[in-house]
């Protein structure tokens, strides 16, 4: 790995804030992206757990934005020489809920910056702590996990017999995920679903909307369904099986999930109801995603 630790170390304490309103129409819009049936929002309902990701976005210029469309490096996060940037997990508290018409704020540092080595070969995870206030309290607080990865060294994948291509290089095929659930979602996350919750959150990440970028250049068979729409996905499974709010989640994305398979939402509550655990299933039956949430 060509990576100068020393030097991407420096941006450890580095601090950025940006400042907002919680407005109405962004839930509205992921209402409709969810296929939810919920009421129009109005000034002062709750911001439902993990969609304070529809604020704070951060608007970069086209030119500033790298060939795999996510914007260049080296401002706030580190100047990571590998090319491949994926979501890898975090743990979120909901300390208080934002409500349509807050002042929000939300000041982000730079954890830690850790090379490792795993079966793809080089890594560095970049841990970035993000809290969210309103009105002077604290309204969430998150630790995301970003790791970079070594560009695919496959070349693109021969199609199969359905007309798909499969993933050489992409990531492990990952370990089988639990057969029983108590609460189950089953949905593709098809191209429109993908579209929409991109433009929801200003991401141009081409993974997610860019065909011919998965297969060719990360040599992946479709596109990927998003980490923070997965995430949101098991937060919405608690929401439709639980009354009580979730006031944590520890999560981490384990193996992708394309818009041509059908997968799982799951989980399986605490015999105490206290807690349930949380998964994605692929098509495959392996385990995309897991996590743990924690209830009032």
């Amino acid at each position: 790995m060509n990576e100068n630790l020393d030097h991407l170390k420096q941006w450890v304490g580095k601090q950025e804030n940006r400042t907002g309103t919680v407005t109405a129409w962004p839930l509205a819009a992921m209402n409709a992206t969810l296929d939810r049936r919920d009421p129009e929002p109005r000034d002062g309902d709750p911001v439902p757990p993990g969609w304070h990701w529809l604020y704070f976005l951060e608007t970069v210029p086209a030119a500033d934005l790298g060939e795999d469309g996510h914007p260049r490096r080296g401002v706030f996060l580190p100047p990571v020489t590998l090319p491949r940037r994926m979501w890898a997990g975090g743990r979120i508290e909901f300390r208080r809920a934002l409500r349509v018409g807050d002042a929000i704020r939300r000041d982000s540092e730079v954890l830690s910056v850790e090379p490792k080595h795993g079966k793809s070969g080089s890594l560095v995870f970049v841990t970035v702590r993000h809290t969210v206030t309103a009105a002077g309290e604290i309204a969430v607080v998150e630790e995301h996990d970003i790791v970079y990865r070594e560009a695919a060294k496959s070349p693109p994948p021969p199609l199969s017999k359905r007309g798909e291509q499969e993933p050489r290089d992409a990531t492990p095929q990952g370990k089988p995920a639990p057969r029983h659930a108590a609460w189950r979602r089953e949905l593709v996350a098809g191209p429109a679903m993908l579209f929409r919750f991109s433009a929801l959150i200003f991401n141009a990440h081409r993974i997610h909307y860019d065909l011919d970028y998965c297969r060719h250049e990360e040599h992946y068979p479709g596109l990927i369904v998003h980490g923070p729409l997965q995430t949101v996905l098991l937060l919405d499974l608690c929401r439709r099986n639980e009354t009580r709010p979730v006031i944590k989640l520890d999560y981490r994305a384990l193996h992708p999930v394309f818009h041509t398979e059908r997968f799982t939402v799951n989980g399986e509550p605490s015999a105490d109801g206290a807690k349930a655990e949380l998964w994605i299933a692929n098509a495959a039956g392996n385990c995309a995603m897991a996590g743990t949430a924690y209830f009032t």
